[in-house]
């Protein structure tokens, strides 16, 4: 699926999206300068072209065309941007466009439950923007250590040190819809810990806000307790490999009835295929569109500010599948 490009159209659907779910004001008292739904566009707006607070006022001060797009007569400060961040970006009402979001797109045809599956998937992101070239110096340099102090001692401290790395990179776990690349659910977090715990929620809210009827997941989703909610609870078809835990003797079956019969159903190419797992790429695609087009390096510095920039990040990766979905079909209309 295509994705919006011209900064001046997301801008534009974002203050769409805004007036549709924040209120004017965040308080009475408030010196109404500013919107929060034009605020929250200029935000938008910032994660769409990857800049910082200040990248984005002095954009903005460039475009008065922009500004008036949106009922604006001034570039608001980077200062009342990064406040405004803390307010417009909390999770629930992320939450809330996400919900506009997929109904909309069940009404523009952009989802399909019968049709296709939802895939789930998880990817870290990076704390900060790394240079390229400073790590391949620091593993030429550990490689160095390695040879002086030994192998088995450098390959221990190597160990350590990529495991608290790893503790302190965000992580994001999304549902997407195989058919449109749209984000129906989304579970920020932070570490690489294990996917299953993220695999109830996700599903939850993938299924309250469409009738999907069939799931696939990588193997760090499985276990039995999951595939039994998703069956039984949300009559939902789970589609999972049984790749968890250590390997059995001779080929030994994994314990449970549904990861038994996860074994047996893509034992071959040709199931994996039929029983529709190999859309579970699917997913793949799209945390390759938001780290591609919004950045796999997040600006924020605290745990709970960089879970508020994943979610603003899905709502302007949707946001820019819907402007390319609406531009298509007025194509198609005039031809």
């Amino acid at each position: 699926m295509e994705t919006e490009k011209s900064p001046r159209m997301v801008l534009i659907w974002a203050h769409h999206l805004g007036k549709q779910v924040l209120p004017e004001y965040a308080d009475k008292f408030s010196r109404h300068d500013f919107t929060l739904p034009q605020l929250f566009a200029c935000l938008v707006l910032r994660e769409h072209q990857k800049k910082s607070y200040r990248g984005v006022e002095a954009l903005l001060r460039c475009a008065p065309l922009w500004l008036a797009d949106i009922g604006l007569s001034k570039a608001p400060d980077h200062n009342t941007l990064c406040r405004a961040f803390g307010i417009v970006a909390r999770l629930g009402k992320l939450n809330s466009m996400l919900d506009l979001q997929v109904k909309l797109a069940r009404r523009c045809g952009l989802i399909q439950g019968l049709a296709k599956p939802a895939a789930l998937d998880s990817s870290l992101f990076e704390s900060r923007h790394v240079s390229r070239h400073f790590e391949k110096r620091c593993r030429e340099t550990a490689g160095r250590d390695k040879r002086k102090k030994g192998s088995k001692h450098a390959e221990i401290q190597g160990n350590r040190k990529r495991s608290q790395t790893i503790k302190k990179l965000p992580k994001l776990s999304l549902a997407v819809s195989s058919l449109s690349h749209l984000i129906l659910a989304a579970r920020p977090s932070t570490g690489g810990g294990p996917d299953y715990a993220h695999f109830k929620p996700l599903l939850t809210d993938t299924r309250r806000r469409a009738a999907v009827t069939k799931v696939v997941a990588d193997a760090g989703f499985d276990s039995e307790p999951n595939h039994q909610f998703a069956r039984k609870e949300l009559g939902v078809q789970s589609i999972m490999p049984a790749g968890t835990g250590r390997p059995g003797k001779h080929k030994k079956l994994p314990a449970g009835r549904w990861r038994r019969r996860m074994r047996r159903l893509l034992g071959t190419k040709r199931a994996r295929k039929r029983s529709g797992y190999t859309q579970r790429w699917q997913v793949e695609t799209v945390n390759s569109m938001i780290k591609r087009n919004l950045g796999s390096a997040l600006r924020a510095r605290t745990a709970r500010r960089r879970s508020m920039e994943l979610m603003l990040r899905c709502v302007t990766h949707n946001l820019m599948i819907f402007r390319c979905a609406r531009k298509g079909r007025d194509r198609a209309g005039r031809s």
